[in-house]
């Protein structure tokens, strides 16, 4: 990426991207609210631990970049790349990995390593096939998705729908050992795991009745105002006012948001999509914030301005939102499963400009970095915890979801 520039509405000062310490001996936590999440006594995880989950990966990165047709003498290389990233991981573990990065060992630091392995080895996009496939079975459910969506007509209960729907698809995580293991067995299905397997509230990290709250807010500020102006003109009493048909978009209170997307397939088109598909048709102008380059199963801003083109000619909610330009995807100039927000692209920064709410999604940009980012703007942290250790740190389970929210400046 050339020239980044951080993200606008980030609060710089103290930022570090990073939500756990790999050397927690000799590092703290990036902020109080982090470390104070793990029950006291805990034993968080260390460097060992740390690089055991990356470890873990080898064997499905291994196994999509066999399967890689472009590129010459794949399973031979598939094999070179398992070996190379294998002793690079040997070296962190040991602490003598001068050579391999600067500093001690991060999340960001460990992603960049695996794909830099891949990637000189010829291995650009090694998991597109998958993305394609469930892409494809992901446009095919999104219509009925869509309309249970819309036939909600509790805003409360629109909203937790909407939340609950992002978790589920954010099952579909190939970087993650337990979830690949998962959707190699065939489980995992959105329906399925947003219905009936997610985990009971309280979640782990559960803002979820704030961040209503704030939504919802200009939806009674805009009835009550109707109801007398209503009133006024007729005077008819406030409860023979007609009903909220069960179709009416959730009025926004926030102009601009910018939604960090993660996971082709179900996690963007079946959670994120219809997200800010709800806030697009309630007024507000969503930007969604996507890769440049591949890494792991990641939808890139080019494969979901064609997936959102796609949608929008069976939507008609989509297509007016595209049309009006209050729908619209831009590359995040990140070529990483996680994301530091202070160095981003330039495109994403001017779109960027006056967000009122920033939405960031997935293990990897919402947990694993950025949870305890400040902003300027009201922020959204949503996303399934995929690794044992992280729930750990987090004072949860495998499994569990976090949903943080925190007004602006908070």
């Amino acid at each position: 990426m050339s020239d980044p520039v951080p993200f606008p509405a980030l609060v710089l000062d103290g930022y570090r991207a990073t939500t756990f310490a790999y050397d927690p001996e000799s590092e703290r936590a990036s902020s109080a609210w982090v470390a104070s999440r793990a029950p006291p006594g805990t034993r968080l995880p260390g460097r060992a631990e740390w690089v055991a989950v990356f470890r873990a990966s080898i064997p499905e990165f291994r196994k999509r970049a066999a399967s890689d047709a472009r590129v010459r003498d794949a399973a031979a290389l598939a094999d070179r790349f398992a070996a190379d990233f294998d002793a690079k991981l040997d070296a962190v573990l040991a602490g003598a990995h001068e050579a391999l990065f600067e500093g001690a060992p991060t999340v960001l630091k460990l992603c960049k390593l695996r794909d830099e392995c891949l990637r000189r080895l010829g291995f650009e996009d090694c998991f597109l096939d998958v993305k394609t496939a469930e892409n494809a079975r992901a446009a095919a459910a999104l219509p009925s998705v869509l309309a249970e969506i819309d036939a909600i007509a509790e805003p409360a209960a629109r909203v937790l729908q909407l939340v609950r729907g992002a978790f589920a698809g954010n099952i579909f995580d190939l970087g993650a050992s337990k979830s690949a293991a998962l959707f190699a067995d065939g489980g995992g299905t959105f329906h399925d795991t947003r219905d009936r397997k997610l985990k009971p509230r309280p979640w782990c990290v559960d803002d979820f009745d704030a961040f209503a709250a704030r939504w919802l807010a200009a939806g009674s500020r805009e009835s009550d105002e109707g109801q007398r102006s209503a009133a006024a003109a007729d005077p008819k009493p406030v409860s023979e006012a007609a009903p909220r048909t069960k179709t009416t978009p959730l009025a926004s209170p926030w102009r601009k948001c910018v939604v960090f997307v993660d996971n082709a397939g179900a996690d963007v088109a079946l959670g994120m999509l219809p997200f800010a598909r709800e806030l697009a048709r309630g007024g507000c102008a969503v930007v969604l914030a996507a890769n440049a380059v591949a890494s792991i199963n990641d939808i890139t801003a080019a494969e979901l301005e064609a997936f959102l083109e796609r949608v929008a000619g069976f939507d008609p909610v989509v297509r007016e939102a595209v049309e009006g330009g209050r729908l619209r995807v831009v590359s995040s100039g990140s070529d990483l499963p996680v994301i530091d927000l202070s160095a981003t692209s330039r495109a994403l920064a001017e779109a960027a400009a006056g967000c009122d709410l920033v939405v960031l999604e997935g293990m990897g940009r919402a947990i694993e970095t950025n949870l305890a980012a400040r902003f300027t703007c009201d922020a959204l942290n949503v996303g399934m915890v995929k690794h044992p250790e992280v729930a750990l740190c987090l004072g949860g389970e495998l499994y569990d979801c976090v949903c943080r929210f925190r007004k602006a400046g908070e």
